[in-house]
């Protein structure tokens, strides 16, 4: 052991170096690091990316102090949870401090991603004037800034290569915002603001879009009109990933010819999105580039099933398809027997409190149908545990399922059963799985068989399942790999919680609301574990106060931090 040890430490710090320059993933370059003092010093000198999944498990400072070369950031803020408004407003994940700190240390730096955080205007102004080399700036589900804060970025990052807004909460005062990218601007390389509701200013836009003549994704907002979207066409047929506005008015001949021309001249397009509230006579014009798609979006377009049918008829090589309801079983079954290379289904609901338009028929189709499959989030108005364990037996390379049983606590459709069985078969045969989130009835033998199977699993979430601790109990002594564990409306409670002393050092968070944890559980598990942070989230009118002990906390927060108690909190976050 100690020859190894001294061969490990016999590399020159420059050819070591140059070895972990093959190393994309920050997981392996964090195993790296812990081989030996030597190796963890040359790995933190030579790093120039740097994954943050809680902005609240290490400071800014402790990150500049052990990577101080770094030139991309990519951090995230709330809990998953917030993107179904379980976190109340004002909680905190406000970025200002990390980009002051990185302004100082890092003036070199090119890329910053973030998700779930909250990004002011002034921060956007900040960032713009503090690096003068940045390139990429994605921002999802975030929140707290407007249109002057891009305006600020699309003027002062000159060298901008990616401005990437999805799903964002922006406060939309004008839309000539894309008027302020410099008429020298012609880096951009993908450019994405479709969570945008504000008209744009389309003039600029097309300027834009003509003197970048590297971009290869573009992704327009609702409010760019279909018949002005032929002009930006013309002008990137080198397109690779292509976003359109809505499909709102029945298209006069003369724009259909125009549009199915400029469709038909992007040889090269592979992925296509749009908020398509679809006059069906339109949906022809992009029949000539379906053929070459590997991901078509179409999750936020109200096309009926059979103009669905048609379209998706052309689309031989999808890998990734993103569809609301209004597919229907039949429609899934047209995409089973047509994309064979399908590796990602994602169906959304058109109403989410209505009684869904899928069964469990169309993802059985799916399994059957798409040898390829990995990923599947999947909402229906009913399941079986014999299709659960048809689409095991079919998908064995499955990594992420998700399935939303419109009604939470539905049991087997055809024999009123738990759907233990069901999701058993998933965590046996699919023994990659990395990501798994359950819904319908579901008692504790399902949680026992995930313990037992699911060594790879990494996120788990559930709500309305269970009996027991024991449930909890089983998930924490058995998933080996878990980071992140999220539970609502169970009945999970203090000794459930108590259960995972020892877990909660690996995992990166835990996430328990609508249980009966009580304030002395919360208190027990601080006081046993000064690594975490325990936060309770309980808004002042629950009830009159904290102090009854023995009331069901409404929501509990708990993560591992280097960074000790956050400074931030507001009056309804208590941290034990």
């Amino acid at each position: 052991m100690v020859e190894k040890r001294r061969m490990s430490t016999a590399f020159p710090d420059e050819v070591l170096e140059h070895v972990l320059a093959f190393l994309s993933s920050h997981r392996d370059r964090n195993a790296v690091s812990l081989v030996c003092k030597s190796w963890f010093r040359v790995e933190a000198w030579s790093r120039q990316r740097v994954f943050i999944g809680n902005c609240y498990a290490v400071s800014p400072q402790a990150m500049i102090k052990r990577f101080p070369r770094i030139k991309a950031v990519t951090l995230k803020g709330k809990p998953h949870f917030a993107d179904f408004n379980l976190v109340p407003a004002g909680w905190g994940a406000d970025v200002q401090a990390w980009v002051a700190a990185m302004a100082k240390a890092y003036p070199w730096l090119q890329e910053l991603r973030l998700k779930r955080m909250v990004v002011t205007d002034e921060t956007l102004e900040l960032l713009a004037h503090s690096f003068p080399n940045f390139k990429v700036l994605v921002l999802t589900s975030c929140e707290g800034f407007s249109t002057d804060g891009l305006a600020t970025i699309a003027a002062h990052c000159r060298h901008l290569t990616e401005l990437d807004l999805q799903e964002n909460d922006i406060e939309e005062r004008d839309g000539h915002w894309l008027s302020c990218f410099p008429e020298s601007s012609t880096s951009l390389v993908s450019l994405n603001f479709a969570c945008l509701n504000c008209e744009v200013n389309f003039d600029a836009l097309e300027r834009l879009v003509a003197r970048c003549t590297s971009l290869r994704s573009l992704k327009l907002n609702r409010w760019v009109p279909l018949e002005l979207l032929h002009r930006l066409l013309i002008r990137a047929p080198h397109l690779v990933d292509l976003g359109t506005g809505a499909y709102l008015h029945e298209p006069r001949t003369e724009q259909y010819a125009k549009l199915k021309c400029a469709f038909e001249n992007c040889k090269g397009l592979q992925s296509l999105s749009g908020f398509w509230e679809v006059a069906p006579v339109y949906l022809p014009s992009v029949y000539s580039v379906c053929l070459n798609l590997t991901s078509l979006n179409l999750s936020y377009a109200t096309i009926p099933s059979v103009e669905l049918i048609k379209l998706l008829g052309h689309c031989h090589k999808l890998q990734r398809l993103w569809v609301l309801d209004y597919i229907e079983d039949k429609g899934l079954e047209v995409v089973a027997s047509t994309c064979k290379d399908l590796e990602e289904l994602r169906v959304f609901p058109v109403d989410p409190y209505g009684q869904g338009a899928l069964s469990e028929q169309g993802l059985v189709a799916i399994s059957r149908g798409c040898p390829k499959l990995n990923s599947v989030l999947y909402f229906c108005h009913q399941m079986t545990n014999v299709a659960l364990t048809t689409v095991a037996k079919n998908s064995t390379s499955l990594i992420r399922f998700r399935l939303v049983i419109i009604d939470p606590t539905k049991p087997d459709s055809e024999t009123g059963h738990p759907l233990d069985e069901g999701f058993g078969a998933i965590v046996q045969y699919c023994k990659g799985l990395r990501r798994l989130s359950m819904s319908g009835f579901l008692t504790d033998k399902v949680f026992q068989l995930i313990g037992s199977y699911a060594k790879c699993l990494e996120m788990l979430s559930v709500a309305f399942a269970g009996e027991s601790d024991f449930g909890m109990q089983c998930i924490l002594s058995g998933c080996t790999n878990l980071r992140k564990l999220e539970i609502r409306d169970s009945p999970f409670g203090d000794a459930a919680l108590l259960s995972g002393l020892e877990k909660y050092e690996s995992m990166r968070s835990l996430w328990m609301s609508s249980c009966n944890v009580t304030l002395d559980g919360c208190k027990d598990l601080a006081a046993r574990m000064p690594n975490l942070n325990v936060e309770v989230i309980n808004e002042r009118d629950q009830f009159e106060s904290l102090g009854v002990r023995n009331h069901p906390m409404d929501r509990l927060y708990v993560y591992r931090t280097l960074a000790g108690h956050r400074e931030d909190t507001p009056d309804y976050v208590w941290t034990l």
